[in-house]
This record gives C-alpha cells, structure tokens and sequence, in this order.
C-alpha cells in the first residue's frame, strides 16, 4: 500500500511471477498515448499526400481515400518517418504490434494495396531490396 501514497502507478511484491509482470507491464502501455498519435500534428502535407490524423482522412490531389485503419496506420507510420528505411520487423511491430521476428508477408500485401489507393502518390512508397520500406519527398 505505501507505493501507492508515494504515487506508483502500480507494483510488483516479491516473489512474483515473470508472467504477472509482463502482464502488469502491457497493461500499462496500452494506457499510454500511441507514439504515431503523439508524433503528429493535426493535418499532415506532404507533396500531394494530405493527412488528417484526428480525423482519420488522408488526400491525394484532394481526391480522399478510403483507407482501412491498418493503411492508415501504415501511412501515417512511414510518413513520420520520410526519407528513413522501415524493416518488415520494425513495421510489424509498430503497425501490427507484432514480434519483428514473425516470419510473415503481411507488410508486403498492406504495402501493395496501401500503393493500388495512393495512385499516382504511389511511387513515394520505394521498396528498399531485402531491407523494407521507406517514404520519399516529392
């Protein structure tokens, strides 16, 4: 009881189980703000790329998408990041929340379909051979 009066969010008494704490550790960071959330500002532009993150919207030449929330997320996760190589692991884990490791083509499949919506903003996404992805000024 005296972690809480002294302001800790939450603890652990010894002994504990490695199971409990994980789960005590994920609980909290699902009551954290997202990083992609925090990062950005309200409407993004980027050449002809036009997003608006409060709203969930994103343009191309003022033409809106209709984008699922895994392309949204997507999106928004490789234009923070322009200009800078994303790894299928780096992209599983902050767009799926998956382990990097996981053995999967789910990146590549969102990659081609979030490049089939962009239309002619779709060469902004560049594949980076045997490495990832990475998001490109105009």
């Amino acid at each position: 009881m005296v972690g809480f009066e002294v302001g800790a969010d939450d603890y652990v008494v010894k002994p504990f189980s490695v199971r409990e704490l994980v789960l005590r550790v994920r609980a909290i960071l699902r009551r954290a703000p997202s990083p992609v959330d925090e990062a950005q500002d309200p409407v993004t532009e980027t050449g002809s790329i036009r997003i608006d993150v409060s709203a969930h919207r994103v343009w191309v030449s003022d033409q809106e998408l209709a984008l699922t929330a895994t392309e949204f997320k997507l999106l928004v996760t490789l234009v923070s990041r322009t200009g800078r190589v994303q790894s299928r692991g780096q992209l599983l884990q902050d767009v799926w929340e998956m382990p990097p490791d996981l053995n999967t083509r789910t990146v590549d499949t969102h990659v081609k379909r979030l490049r089939e919506k962009l239309g002619a903003a779709a060469e902004r996404v560049e594949t980076v051979r045997g490495v990832g992805y990475r998001f490109v000024d105009e």
